[in-house]
Order: structure tokens, then C-alpha cells, then sequence
């Protein structure tokens, strides 16, 4: 989560590892309140993963219901791209969520030293490929600023009760990084 803080304080050792969630992820999730619509912190925060380089998928988290139209079309200002409406607390946007993630299996890094043979059939290389894309996992960065629902949306992909969640903000106040598996490709979130 985002607290931005000058001092050598708690706030300040949780931007440094936002900081290098973000510069070790291939991919960022940008969650933002739809309820509360677009934050300073929100844009400031979107210019920080901007400048990353980054993929940056935008969800526009709880929206439950079409109260939050308004917020969706605002976070267009962000220049993340379209937002996805989501509700991590209630699983919907998911498949969007998948869907928008699949055309980034291609930016993975290859292996370093690693080369082709000629030789190979092309079922042989489609086999050494597969192999290769589910061995190295995909790092996904979460970020957003505090109680968007960065950790309710870990807890939805894994279908369980990892991360703490509640109403008030900060209650998870560490990066943590938990491994995942989607149809059979690893992810580190």
C-alpha cells in the first residue's frame, strides 16, 4: 500500500518495498476505490507505475453495483488504460481480470544462456516452450493505496482467508508474497 513518509519510520520502510514490488514485478495491478473515486494519492501513485514501465492493468474495485459509474469513467484521467470494474470482496471481474492478464504471458523474460536448435521438430519446441512458460512465475505486483482492497483481491484469486482484511486501513502493513497457480502457470503475487 502507499504511504509516502520522509522519515526512517514504518510508513516509510513500506513505500521503499512498494518501491521494489513494483521494480522486481512484470506486471502491476493498480487497484483504486471506486466508491471513493480517483485520490490524489491515486494519481500520484498511477504516475509511480507509469514511470515503471510496467504493464499496469487498472481495477476498479467495489463495485458492487452501478453506483460507481462516475469513478470508473474518471480513472480514465489515471492514463492506465481502461479500467476494469471489479469487486475483489465479491469475485466479480475476475474473468476480466484473466483475460486482460493473458496477453502478458509473452513479456516474460527468457532464460538467460538459453538457445534453440534447429534440429528440434516443432512439436519438441512447443513442448521445451510450455515447459519453460510454467517453470519461471509471473510477478504480480498488487498496489494501490491503503483499504482498496489490495489483500480481499489475494484472497479472492486464492480462494481462501490469507491476508488479513477489514474496514480500517493498514491492516496489512508488510509486502508479502504468496505463490499461486493458475491453469497450470505459476504467479507470485
Amino acid at each position: 500500500g502507499f504511504e509516502y513518509a520522509k522519515d526512517n519510520c514504518l510508513e516509510k520502510r513500506m513505500w521503499q518495498q512498494t518501491e521494489r514490488a513494483i521494480k522486481e514485478a512484470d506486471v502491476c495491478l493498480f487497484l483504486f476505490d471506486a466508491r471513493d473515486g480517483i485520490q490524489p494519492y491515486d494519481e500520484f501513485f498511477a504516475g509511480l507505475v507509469r514511470q515503471s514501465g510496467k504493464p499496469v492493468i487498472l481495477l476498479a474495485n467495489k463495485c458492487e453495483g452501478k453506483l460507481q459509474e462516475d469513478s470508473i469513467h474518471e480513472a480514465y484521467k489515471l492514463g492506465l488504460g481502461e479500467p476494469i470494474p471489479f469487486s475483489a470482496e465479491h469475485g466479480l471481474g475476475l474473468l476480466d481480470l484473466y483475460d486482460a492478464l493473458k496477453p502478458l504471458e509473452s513479456i516474460l523474460p527468457e532464460e538467460e544462456g538459453e538457445t534453440e536448435s534447429d534440429v528440434l521438430s516443432q512439436e519438441e519446441k512447443d513442448r521445451l516452450e510450455d515447459e519453460k512458460y510454467k517453470s519461471r512465475p509471473i510477478q504480480l505486483a498488487i498496489v494501490g493505496r491503503p483499504n482498496v482492497g489490495k489483500s480481499t483481491l489475494v484472497n479472492a484469486l486464492l480462494k481462501d482467508e490469507r491476508m488479513l482484511t477489514g474496514p480500517e486501513a493498514g491492516v496489512t502493513r508488510d509486502a508479502i508474497a504468496v505463490d499461486w497457480e493458475w491453469k497450470g502457470r505459476k504467479i507470485k503475487l
